[in-house]
């Protein structure tokens, strides 16, 4: 981009600045105008960042701003503006484009702006302007914290963030082209930084206790400045070469002399002395060519070593997203000055600022009074300053701030943090990665400083240290943390490095561990064991009171004469009865249920003054609806009142621990596995804890690390061999590290003519070798395992034998199947495999008679031939754990959706396209701010009104239900293919006659006896109001039966109650395509009335449990004897659902008056079944004073697509 191609404006603008002439710069008039302007265009610029491109190629800060900067910078309001410009011009290019673009366009773009900021930094790279810089600082700072101003402390942030964002411009190396020891334009800066007195200011801002407010803003400054350095390097800088260096030095010249060597050997044998003119074309025995046939070879016989089967061919091209990570930081030695100045920077840091200025950020940190992410400049400078200090000279004092288990904690923290947002965050994983690099760096460090603290001739650092190693092993944590990084390492987010740091931090821990051991002799460490459990169902809390008809009968006369006697005397005392709760969340309106059953408690303990008491204040406290009797009720009705309420099945609610229990319950799936911790102490085995290494994941980690051998330092491939010689020759597990990858790297070390350098390595190679040829002799298999990675029951079979785990232990011997057994087995196993939407394990360990798990019947079932793979019988929906960012936009829109709907969750988890439990849908909608807190999601339940046709004193069900007395706690559960039962194909769908209604009664009876009377009455109602919807419409199509409770659902999956639809004429769902069993289009609505009219004359055969109010007067009219039909038997059905503690779900939206909407003849038909029922159910009728009952109504879905 050149000046021609300037933005008109942008140009005038920077010719108004002034000009440069000489040395000296001339400035206009107008000139802190021009840059205010320009700061005004850098706002408002586009997201290519053309201005600040066009001021790039102009060179604006180079021409302009740094002459403004040194010679006018006594202009304050000048001198403010211009500083202003230059923050702005030199943030990084991450800041501007947010993360680096992979669009080529915007790439081009931030490649531009990157190499304008490098050209800044090398204009920066001067004596003036940081004297200018530092000068303006030393004045700030002289002034008090009561003379300062608050734009002076804008002014010195803003000194403080350019001197940041000229040190964060990365180097050009390509440009640059500097070898170590020389001065690069990152030295130069550095060195201008020590000229001015800069690097004077920052100890005074690091180590004054009135300047705290700097203290993150100099810790950047302080690593940027450091970038390169390696700080064992630093510390030793002018104590000369030592002897140890020296020999590094020439062992490595030494290993490029013997590979220069057999170089030039092999060259010298592959030509002789006499040219051969005749090339010729040799065939190779013993190596097949395309064909069957041997290979031809058309060189020389000195080119066959170099023989290789892919010569010609094209290399596989790696895609980018399985690239491995590259390296970011590289690290160089400056030139001796700039080291000598870094050093002495280190040493006065050490001395007086690193204990404050560390206390100080890390309290910042766990205040959350910092930015996102500044915990990594404070782990940065841990990992430098104490390996500075323990290589130049090592004082833990220097070091004591960071010196302590809360450190640990902090770093171990973190570094389990990065790790699981590198797993959950893949956009990001490169990000997560090197932060969680820089975690590791700081704990590798404080575990070399603990172990420095042992060797130390000071027996209270010794101290210290042996307390923080035995907090350090005691922990659990701090153990696994290694175990947990190399299964989940990844070399495309993790460089090489991070593998180096971790194999060597684990080396160090694992040393540590052993000798602490050895010198304890025993150690108790902390156990943590996670314990599985399925979950248990909620438990079903008995509706009936514990006494017979006859205890109550029993224990009524002495109530009686006690009620007597209080009835006939004084009025009682109400004060101290109180029917309700106040504190408690149920409104006081609602608690009237509550009320009746604490009455019945009372009787029940023979507290009749007690219970009159309470029955009279109820009746103060809920006057309407004559609930507790009229306000001028006799003593006797009183009396008779309490009779009833004490025969009266009341459903009984749980209590407040087993309620909370039952909410927390609730939150998950029943058959979601629940992992309890239990934490105990036991004696550490340091072999068993080193058994925890020996998996395939982490010799795969070390075998990738060693195939760079010759790039290892001396130290790192010992840290590998030791690991690797700790697995094969302490546990007596040679066989894990029988892989062929790994002898192949054994054959290219062995031949490698530098190999005398790496005695170490070839002496455990020979060794591994050996074990394997002396195992290959007895085991020919052994050749063949070398194809796989191994486990230790497979290293134990190898060498012990095949099959020598099955004659283990008893307890891990496999059971024993007969063949009476397995035949059950097989033939189970055909009848369900085929049956979709259940699983066909579960169904067969529901059927098996022999105490089997799920894990056996799948491997016996795999034995036997009739599956491929355990892979087969894997649940569906279990695995799903991470949210994708399409699925977290679906969720979004559904809440949007049904936001408003009286059952948000239920609507979400059927409408969702992954399927998961509703725990993880709640928690992942507190997680995105959807919702405040749980109890938003819980299900809506609308109160009925009361029909015109009721009398005004009668009570609706929904009044006088218990639990509708507090927000249902209970979410519907989920609807997934695991809990569908759906059967093969359909049958023919079949009218009712008179043979199949007849066919139906010893069904019907028999589901009445095992308490199915709830869904019998609710496939009354539905076939009923299919029928008047039938009647009014004129058209019929299938209508699914949708359970909306728990009750129905358990009902429909019955094989009794399905065999009663059958019969019925209800037709089952087709597989694969329906769900839910369909009432046909062909049934007219006569043929329907007559099926519920069927169901009637089953509930009538029954005997009705025992009524409130034996004696009561019968001189009431029709229309009240048609309301206690209603009465009795809305009871005795929602008595037989309480035995289940089924939630009735509300789907109904409409109002009050379309609940009893139905045709005439059902009403009819309705009327005459319920009056039938009157002699029975008059037992049950209570009173105009007692509790009244509403028969809630169920709501039919119809479907509209008929799928027949």
């Amino acid at each position: 981009m050149n000046l021609y191609q300037m933005n008109c404006e942008l140009l005038a603008t920077c010719s108004a600045l002034g000009y440069l002439e000489g040395d000296t710069y001339h400035k206009e008039p107008d000139c802190i105008e021009s840059v205010k302007d320009l700061i005004r265009y850098l706002r408002h610029e586009d997201e290519t960042r053309d201005v600040r491109q066009q001021l790039g190629a102009a060179q604006i800060l180079q021409s302009d701003l740094l002459p403004i900067l040194t010679q006018h910078h006594r202009d304050k309001p000048l001198f403010d503006a211009v500083i202003r410009l230059m923050v702005n011009l030199t943030q990084p290019a991450l800041l501007c484009f947010g993360s680096v673009p992979k669009e080529p366009n915007f790439r081009h773009h931030f490649l531009q702006v990157l190499v304008y900021l490098q050209a800044y930094k090398e204009a920066f790279a001067s004596e003036k302007a940081f004297g200018v810089l530092s000068e303006t600082l030393y004045e700030l700072l002289q002034l008090g914290w009561e003379e300062r101003q608050e734009e002076d402390n804008l002014l010195i942030e803003r000194i403080l963030l350019l001197v940041r964002n000229i040190l964060h411009v990365p180097a050009d190396l390509d440009q640059e082209k500097r070898i170590d020891d020389d001065a690069s334009v990152h030295d130069q800066l550095l060195w201008a930084i020590h000229l001015s007195g800069l690097d004077d200011l920052l100890l005074f801002l690091a180590s004054s206790p009135t300047e705290q407010q700097w203290s993150l803003h100099v810790l950047e400054i302080i690593s940027l400045m450091f970038r390169d350095q390696n700080p064992e390097q630093l510390a030793r800088v002018g104590q000369g070469r030592l002897a140890q260096e020296r020999s590094t030095d020439v062992a490595e010249l030494e290993v490029l002399r013997q590979r220069e060597v057999a170089e030039k050997k092999s060259r010298a044998l592959q030509r002789g002395n006499r040219h051969s003119r005749f090339g010729g074309s040799y065939i190779v025995q013993g190596l097949k060519s395309i064909g069957e046939r041997d290979l031809i070879f058309h060189k020389g016989l000195h080119n066959l070593r170099n023989y290789s089967s892919d010569l010609g061919k094209q290399p596989r091209r790696v895609p980018k997203r399985r690239q491995a990570a590259r390296e970011l930081s590289i690290q160089r030695r400056s030139a001796l000055n700039v080291r000598l100045f870094l050093r002495d920077f280190c040493s006065e840091f050490l001395e007086n600022c690193y204990n404050r200025l560390m206390g100080f950020v890390k309290d910042n940190l766990l205040r959350e009074k910092a930015q996102q992410h500044d915990e990594t400049y404070y782990m940065w400078a841990l990992a430098f300053f104490m390996a500075f200090n323990r290589a130049a000279s090592f004082q833990p004092g220097l070091v004591s701030e960071t010196l302590s288990v809360r450190t640990f904690h902090f770093i171990e923290q973190n570094l389990t943090n990065y790790y699981e947002m590198m797993l959950t965050d893949r956009r990001e994983a490169a990000s997560w990665a090197r932060r969680m690099h820089l975690a590791l760096k700081a704990y590798q460090e404080l575990l070399a400083t603990v172990n420095e603290m042992d060797m130390s001739p000071d027996e209270a650092v010794r101290e210290s240290s042996r307390i923080i190693k035995n907090n350090i092993f005691y922990v659990m944590e701090y153990r696994e943390l290694f175990l947990a990084l190399f299964r989940k390492f990844d070399e495309r987010y993790q460089p090489r490095s991070f593998l180096v740091d971790l194999v060597e931090t684990t080396h160090l821990f694992l040393r540590m561990l052993e000798r602490f051991c050895r010198s304890r002799g025993n150690l108790v460490v902390q156990n943590k064991q996670k314990k599985k459990r399925k979950k248990k169902k909620k438990p079903v809390a008995s509706d009936n009171v514990p006494y017979s008809p006859g205890d109550l009968e029993a224990l009524w006369p002495s109530l009686a004469e006690q009620l007597q006697c209080c009835a006939q005397g004084p009025e009682l005392s109400l004060d101290s009865m109180v029917p309700f709760d106040a504190a408690s969340e149920v409104p006081v309106e609602e608690q009237r249920a509550e009320a009746m059953v604490r009455i019945q408690d009372c009787l029940l303990a023979g507290q009749a003054p007690q219970a009159l008491a309470l029955l009279r204040s109820a009746r103060e406290v809920w006057p309407e609806g004559d609930v507790f009797g009229s306000q001028d009720i006799s003593p006797e009705e009183e009396i008779q009142l309490l009779k009833q309420v004490l025969c009266a099945p009341f459903p009984r609610q749980q209590g407040p621990e087993e309620r909370g229990a039952e909410e927390e319950e609730e939150e998950e799936e029943e058959e979601e596995e629940l992992q309890v911790v239990q934490v105990s102490e036991k004696e550490f085995n340091f072999l068993d804890y080193l058994k925890r290494f020996a998996t395939s994941t982490v010799i795969r980690a070390y075998v990738l690390l060693l195939r760079s051998y010759q790039r290892n330092s001396a130290h790192t491939n010992h840290c590998i061999v030791k690991m690797l010689h700790r697995l094969a020759h302490d546990l007596k597990m040679e066989a894990l590290l029988f892989q062929l990858s790994l002898f192949c790297l054994f054959n290219r070390l062995l031949s490698d003519p530098a190999a005398g350098a790496y005695k170490e390595l070839v002496t455990f190679a020979k060794y591994i070798l050996g074990k394997f040829f002396a195992l290959a002799a007895v085991n020919q298999k052994a050749f063949v395992e070398l194809l796989f990675w191994k486990n230790t029951s497979v290293v134990r079979e190898m060498t012990e034998g095949y099959g020598s785990l099955d004659g283990g232990s008893s307890s891990r011997k496999p059971p024993v199947w007969s063949p009476e057994e397995e035949a059950r087995l097989q033939e189970l196993y055909l009848a369900h495999k085929d049956v979709e939407g259940q699983d066909v394990v579960d169904t067969i360990l529901a059927h098996l008679n022999m105490p089997r798990t799920r894990k056996q019947v799948i491997h016996h079932l795999v034995r036997l031939g009739l599956a491929d793979s355990v892979k087969d019988f894997q649940r569906k929906g279990t695995r799903i754990v991470l949210w994708t960012e399409d699925q977290e936009l679906e969720l979004q829109r559904l809440f949007e959706e049904f936001r408003d709907s009286d059952d948000v969750l239920g609507h979400i988890m059927k409408n969702i396209t992954a399927k998961r439990s509703r725990a993880r849908i709640v928690d992942k909608l507190l997680a995105l701010g959807l919702v405040a807190e749980r109890r938003e999601l819980y299900k809506k339940r609308r109160k009925k009104l009361v029909p015109s046709g009721l009398p005004n004193g009668e009570e609706s069900l929904e009044e006088f239900c218990p639990e509708d007395l507090e927000e249902e706690e209970g979410l519907p559960e989920e609807e997934s293919e695991e809990n569908e039962e759906k059967e093969e194909g359909s049958e023919a769908e079949q009218t009712p006659q008179g043979n199949s209604v007849l066919s139906s009664e010893n069904l019907g009876q028999s589901l009445h006896q095992e308490g199915f009377s709830g869904p019998l009455l609710w496939l009354q109602n539905c076939l009923l109001q299919v029928a008047g919807d039938r009647e009014e419409d004129g058209c019929s199509q299938a209508v699914p039966l949708v359970p909306l409770s728990e009750e129905n659902e358990e009902a429909m999956e019955n094989e009794q109650f399905q065999q009663l639809l059958r019969k019925l004429g209800v037709r089952p769902p087709a597989s694969g395509q329906e769900t839910f069993w369909r009432i046909p289009a062909k049934l007219s609505p006569i043929q329907l009335r007559r099926i519920a009219a069927s169901l009637s004359q089953l509930e009538k055969e029954e005997e009705l449990q025992p009524g409130l109010d034996p004696n009561a007067p019968g001189q009431q009219g029709a229309e009240e004897e048609h309301q206690k039909g209603h009465q009795a038997q809305a009871l005795r059905a929602l008595v037989l659902a309480r035995k289940k503690k089924a939630v009735i779900s509300d789907a109904e939206t409409a109002g009050g008056k379309e609940q009893l909407k139905v045709a005439p003849k059902k009403r009819q038909l309705l009327d005459s079944d319920e009056e039938q029922e009157g002699d029975e159910g008059r037992s049950h009728a209570p009173e105009p004073g007692t509790p009244g009952i509403q028969k809630k109504k169920r709501f039919q879905i119809e479907d509209e697509d008929d799928s027949d």
